[in-house]
């Protein structure tokens, strides 16, 4: 009997406006940890429906140029990730109940509040750090 491992596709997205990046925590998460935005995609729903969808639930921000990163293996619960960079239409937050904080870094002010000990990001095995590494070198991610 062969057996396929079910996986649920997931994406996450680094959104950027100009020179910010939105970055993102839940409560239950390490005190002052920040990552990409992320979330399911639904049956029925294309990839780049799902990021435009999740990020507007998650931050009340549309986004527009979504252009694939790369992906991930994630075995919580057995998601493959699939990693995109998307431009924000518009830049007023409302967070939603899912999340905790949302906010708007430029790379200065990210790269400080790292360096202070304020904000920590996703591990470096993940792709939610290459996402944020690449911005914060200052190449399109």
């Amino acid at each position: 009997h062969e057996q396929f491992p079910h996986i649920e596709p997931a994406i996450i997205v680094l959104v950027t406006h100009g020179n910010k990046c939105l970055l993102g925590r839940k409560a239950e998460w390490p005190t002052y940890a920040y990552s990409t935005l992320a979330g399911f995609v639904e049956p029925g729903e294309t990839i780049e429906e799902a990021v435009k969808r999740e990020i507007l639930e998650e931050s009340n921000i549309n986004v527009n140029n979504v252009q694939y990163f790369g992906s991930q293996p994630w075995p919580f619960p057995a998601s493959l990730m699939l990693a995109f960079t998307a431009d924000a239409e518009n830049v007023d937050i409302k967070v939603d109940d899912e999340l905790e904080d949302v906010q708007w870094f430029t790379r200065k002010q990210l790269q400080e509040m790292m360096k202070e000990g304020y904000i920590t990001i996703a591990p470096r095995y993940t792709v939610a750090h290459n996402l944020i590494v690449k911005w914060l070198n200052g190449t399109d991610a």
